[in-house]
């Protein structure tokens, strides 16, 4: 089956060139050439992932990310940066990139992220999640990985993949601390050097959408100095 990519690169030679190699693992690839371009293609397509470069005529790449993150069909996506773009790289993060590569980058090293992340996404849609459950409840909170879908008092929440995968993580381990670093090397697959503080907004969103008063949560708590636990009282 071929997988459907979109490239939102206003640089046709790299564009062009991440089209070629793209097809080399069976991606169809469609290019758009600046940010309002690319979301208006992403409305009329059914992709599978995004390569999105940040430094973009019309619509910058971390307001595209963060309109894709406010759909609610949920696409990996690899944001594009510059190597002296260190803070617009943790605001993609924070937003939701899934990953990210620095320019100049060498095109195997871009064709491996992008198998990575559709490794990751058809393990979700298989759902080899390791556990002896499919099911995991805490009071209120139901969570199902057959389903990949959490229920809160019989109401569905909208969760990405990534606040998916680090919210069963946790329900996985009740009362086990974890630092941050622990959770982006176990939850995101990669070290990222330096982004712990991403940890901390993907938290701070899972809270918002799973506690009834984020300020003092009942499910995912801050052990002070150390990391983070879900609740093994429940």
């Amino acid at each position: 089956m071929n997988h459907k990519v979109l490239i939102i690169e206003d640089n046709s030679e790299i564009a062009n060139l991440v089209q070629l190699h793209l097809k080399d693992i069976n991606c169809d690839a469609d290019i758009a050439s600046d940010g309002a371009a690319g979301l208006e293609r992403y409305q009329q397509g059914d992709y599978d992932l995004v390569i999105l470069d940040l430094m973009l005529p019309v619509i910058d790449g971390l307001e595209v990310c963060k309109r894709l993150r406010n759909n609610t069909a949920y696409v990996p996506i690899i944001m594009l940066t510059a190597k002296s773009s260190e803070l617009d790289r943790v605001l993609g993060l924070e937003i939701g990139a899934d990953d990210y590569i620095t320019k100049p980058f060498s095109l195997p090293e871009l064709v491996a992220r992008v198998k990575a992340q559709f490794r990751r996404m058809e393990a979700v849609d298989g759902s080899p999640i390791p556990s002896t459950d499919t099911q995991l409840k805490f009071g209120d909170l139901l969570i199902e990985a057959d389903k990949h879908r959490v229920l809160l008092a019989g109401k569905t929440i909208e969760l990405t993949a990534k606040e998916f995968d680090l919210l069963w993580h946790f329900a996985n381990h009740p009362g086990r601390v974890y630092s941050r670093a622990e959770l982006l090397d176990q939850v995101w697959n990669y070290r990222y050097e330096g982004y712990e503080h991403t940890v901390n907004s993907h938290i701070n969103r899972l809270r918002n959408k799973i506690e009834a008063d984020p300020a003092h949560p009942q499910y995912i708590l801050t052990v002070w100095g150390v990391g983070y636990k879900f609740n093994d009282a429940l």
